[in-house]
């Protein structure tokens, strides 16, 4: 026996099933009234409904948090594939289109939004004015599971040696470029100690990103490898900030050279073992892959990509 479209949309309300989904991604009532300007209370009778309407229980409690139960798992599922389904549409009806149209939004990390942005954003402006593209600075990790998520469109994260990304399924990812990561020095004019190499950095306060960063991991792990523990006394995610501590003598920091590019420094930037470089990369959720704006700003960023300084 097969239901009319009528009958199943009567069932099985598709902005409830968001609703659901938003919860298996983003963990907490609370996180889902956040991400979509609604109350928990609302949330919570709109899922409360959802169960009604499916006749099946979709959530038990686990403390102060809830869980969804393996029948909610099932439709989370779905509701990914329809989603999917209506990404590939809309991409396919814009690629139909004469024109170049849509909204893109991309999150980016600090050092490649001031480096590659600026560029990419005019060439966009100039050939493809009806693209409205929206950027958002963000963590790499965080920017990429909120990619998977669905809050962007398009990412631009990094990935440090030996320190894989996150992985989400659906997502494309692509190469962008690669820059070398060197021990950043103060002038001796100016430096505490006489510092020649990695290994008498030791002697040396340090400046890295804050703990769970992969250049956090990066630059401990080669530390350790050298021999000694390094004095992280500054902690902060602005690598502009980094790069003032250290030209005013207060610190010393592993930093890539993108960091440096468009600008002059008085740090010396000595070469590490092995030659390391850090890729940059972007990513966008295949589903979305025929999106002509998407393709645009792709080619758009590969264009405005310089080799780093020193590269």
């Amino acid at each position: 026996m097969f239901l009319s479209w009528a009958k199943v949309s009567a069932v099985l309300e598709i902005r409830r099933l968001i609703l659901l989904r938003e919860l298996a991604v983003r963990g907490t009532i609370a996180a889902v009234a956040e991400a979509l300007n609604f109350t928990s209370s609302a949330v919570s009778q709109q899922l409360s409904l959802l169960e009604k309407e499916t006749g099946t229980q979709l959530l038990r409690k686990s403390g102060r948090r809830v869980q969804l139960t393996p029948q909610a798992e099932v439709l989370v599922a779905s509701v990914g594939e329809i989603l999917d389904t209506l990404e590939r549409a809309e991409a396919r009806l814009q690629a139909a289109a004469t024109r170049v149209t849509g909204r893109v939004r991309v999150a980016v990390f600090q050092s490649a939004a001031l480096a590659f942005m600026p560029a990419t954003l005019r060439a966009m402006a100039l050939r493809f004015p009806d693209v409205r593209v929206e950027m958002v600075q963000r963590e790499p990790e965080e920017a990429l599971r909120e990619t998977w998520a669905r809050d962007f469109d398009m990412v631009i994260a990094e990935q440090y040696p030996a320190h894989a990304a996150p992985h989400h399924p659906g997502l494309d990812r692509r190469d962008l470029t690669t820059d070398a990561i060197r021990l950043a020095l103060p002038d001796p004019a100016v430096s505490l100690h006489e510092v020649d190499s990695l290994h008498q950095a030791r002697h040396m306060p340090w400046v890295m990103e804050p703990r769970g960063a992969a250049s956090r991991h990066f630059a401990e792990q080669l530390c350790r490898r050298a021999g000694f523990e390094p004095d992280v006394r500054y902690e902060t995610a602005d690598l502009q900030a980094h790069m003032r501590l250290v030209e005013s003598g207060n610190a010393v920091a592993l930093i890539p050279d993108l960091v440096w590019a468009g600008r002059e420094t008085s740090c010396r930037l000595l070469d590490l073992d092995g030659l390391p470089r850090r890729t940059i990369f972007t990513a966008q959720r295949v589903a979305g892959a025929a999106s002509p704006a998407a393709r645009a700003l792709r080619e758009a960023l590969a264009e405005a990509v310089q080799p780093p300084q020193g590269a």
